[in-house]
């Protein structure tokens, strides 16, 4: 795959690989400990999921920069396998791009699969596809449903998709700019919901035209229109939102809810698809009032710890007894007495 890419989107990958894992070595957690008096000992330890897997589109729409969102936050949590899998193109390969992305990113073993039945084989098991604990990546309404389906068998990133943006502009913003920006969107899906918020009717009328002209240009015009022309709608919480004015940092503190927020007329939603940093793995359909965006965060789990001495258990004895026997549960109480029994 080195030796037949194209050697300037090697670079761009390699560019893009550096920029995010700069971004998200930042999100790292750490153990911690605290030492309360009479031997008591509380803390937190930190520790990768160890095996997780990777859907990575494949086929005519390959995205080198989901291989590199996806595999760097794990490769950066000290997940020690990280398994992709990715359906093949008609000639059972997969193109160099996905390949160069995989290496450079720490993917350990690539599975030619692809669909809900990759789900499957990631979440159960098969005689060649190893049993991950959680699955990450974006795919199409049946890898979505299937995610969802096997969610508790194992775990998975989010219920992704279909993608969105919301443009928030005032009469600043340039016509041909703000249209383009919304047709990189509706380009990912007929589904895909691409909405522009303004006060100026002047600027309205512009983009309106402009998008038009646009579509035409366009090589995914069916999908690209089929999505401005149906899915125009207001969304409370939107995953991708450009705030197109002249002092974004003032609007900033009032935004609640996005998953990604894209400031100023020159930051472009695709900035944030491939190289600036930040992930794009987002929340979709409302879920980042309640969700974030993908992060080293969600390959790590968390454990607590706890130690008493045995004064530091004698001191709270009688809360416990008292807390366990409000709630009924008796032998809660008594693991407790039983320590003290003469």
């Amino acid at each position: 795959a080195f030796d037949t890419i194209d050697k300037d989107l090697m670079e761009v990958i390699q560019y893009s690989h550096d920029n995010i894992k700069k971004f998200h070595e930042k999100q790292v957690r750490n153990d911690f400990l605290i030492r309360q008096e009479n031997g008591v000992v509380l803390g937190q330890v930190v520790n990768p999921i160890e095996k997780v897997g990777l859907y990575v589109p494949g086929g005519t729409a390959a995205y080198p920069s989901t291989v590199l969102m996806n595999a760097v936050p794990a490769k950066i949590a000290g997940c020690k396998e990280i398994v992709m899998v990715t359906p093949p193109t008609k000639d059972g390969t997969i193109l160099p791009s996905l390949l160069v992305a995989a290496k450079i990113s720490g993917v350990d073993r690539i599975f030619k699969v692809g669909g809900a039945q990759s789900i499957a084989a990631l979440s159960y098991g098969t005689e060649t596809v190893p049993k991950v604990y959680k699955i990450g990546g974006p795919g199409n309404i049946y890898v979505a449903m299937a995610k969802k389906m096997v969610y508790g068998e194992v775990s998975i990133d989010m219920i992704a998709g279909p993608s969105e943006v919301l443009i928030i502009a005032d009469e600043s913003a340039d016509s041909v700019h703000t249209a383009a920006d919304l047709l990189s969107q509706a380009e990912h899906d007929k589904l895909a919901a691409c909405i522009l918020v303004t006060t100026s009717q002047k600027l309205a009328d512009e983009v309106a035209m402009e998008v038009e002209k646009q579509l035409k240009e366009l090589p995914r015009e069916e999908i690209a229109r089929t999505s401005i022309e149906t899915q125009g709608r207001i969304i409370v919480a939107p995953e991708h939102l450009e705030l197109a004015v002249d002092n974004p940092f003032e609007l900033l503190p009032r935004i609640k809810n996005a998953g990604s927020i894209f400031m100023g007329h020159n930051t472009p939603e695709p900035l944030g698809d491939y190289l600036a940093g930040p992930n794009h793995t987002l929340p979709t359909s409302g879920t980042a009032k309640f969700s974030s965006p993908l992060s080293v965060d969600d390959f790590i789990k968390k454990s607590s710890f706890i130690y008493y001495s045995k004064q530091g258990l004698e001191e709270v004895k009688d809360k416990v007894i008292k807390f366990a026997e409000n709630e009924g549960l008796t032998a809660h109480a008594r693991s407790v007495s039983k320590r003290f029994e003469k």
